[in-house]
C-alpha cells in the first residue's frame, strides 16, 4: 500500500514536472489600418498603412503533459499609425499613437516536423493609450487626455507562430498575427475609427530553472 501510494506520488510529480513553465521575449512590426467614419457616418476611403515596431514579454505554461496547449499571459508595448487624404477638403491626416497592454492568449501545437513545431494562437489584449499625435494639414494634437483616444482599447488577435529549438532550455520562435478593434467609439459625437493590426515576430523562449521540458 505505501509502495502504491509512493508510486503515485513519484508520477504525480514527475507529470508536473513535465509541464512548461517558459518565459518569453519578443519584437517585431507592426502594420496597421484605420477605418475611420466621420460624425455622419461616411468613410474616409483612402487611408494608408504604415509600419511601427511592438514589443513583448511575459510567461507561458503548458497545461497538459503532452505540452501541445499553453496558457500565456504578459505585457505588450504596440505602436500603431495610419495617413491619409481627403481631396475634397484639401485635407492631410496622420495618426502616430502608442499602447502599453495586457495580453492573455491560448497556444494549440498543431503538428511538428523534426525540429520544428507549428501552433496556432488566438489572444485577448487591453491596452491603454500611452503617447499619440493626430496630425491635419500642419496642425499637430496631442490625443493624451483625449476621451475619444484615451479610453481602453480591446484586441481580439489570431495567428500562426514557429518555434525551434536551439538548446535544452531555449528556443526560438517567428510568427504572424492579425488583429482588430474598436478604437473611436465617439458616441457624443457620432465618430467611429475601427484598428486593424498584421503582426510580424520574431522572440525567444526560455524554460524555468525547475522545468526540465524538452521543446
Amino acid at each position: 500500500m505505501v509502495k502504491s501510494c509512493a508510486t503515485f506520488i513519484g508520477a504525480l510529480i514527475m507529470s508536473y514536472s513535465c509541464i512548461s513553465q517558459q518565459l518569453y521575449f519578443e519584437f517585431g512590426t507592426t502594420i496597421s489600418s484605420f477605418d475611420y467614419d466621420n460624425s455622419q457616418g461616411q468613410p474616409l476611403d483612402n487611408l494608408l498603412s504604415t509600419s511601427n515596431t511592438n514589443f513583448g514579454m511575459g510567461y507561458r505554461q503548458g497545461i497538459n503533459t503532452r505540452n501541445t496547449l499553453f496558457l500565456s499571459l504578459g505585457a505588450t508595448y504596440n505602436n500603431y499609425g495610419a495617413i491619409g487624404s481627403e481631396s475634397r477638403v484639401d485635407n492631410f491626416f496622420e495618426w502616430d499613437v502608442s499602447y502599453l497592454g495586457i495580453k492573455a492568449g491560448l497556444g494549440i501545437r498543431l503538428f511538428e516536423l523534426r525540429d520544428l513545431s507549428f501552433f496556432l494562437n488566438t489572444a485577448l489584449s487591453t491596452e491603454f493609450l500611452i503617447r499619440g499625435t493626430q496630425t491635419i494639414n500642419n496642425d499637430v494634437f496631442n490625443l493624451v487626455g483625449e476621451e475619444e483616444f484615451n479610453n481602453t482599447i480591446f484586441f481580439f488577435r489570431g495567428g500562426i507562430e514557429m518555434q525551434y529549438p536551439i538548446s535544452g532550455s531555449t528556443a526560438l520562435f517567428v510568427g504572424y498575427n492579425y488583429g482588430t478593434t474598436v478604437l473611436i467609439g465617439g458616441e457624443e459625437n457620432g465618430e467611429k475609427l475601427n484598428l486593424n493590426a498584421h503582426q510580424f515576430g520574431l522572440g525567444i523562449i526560455i524554460n524555468l530553472p525547475k522545468c526540465y521540458c524538452s521543446f
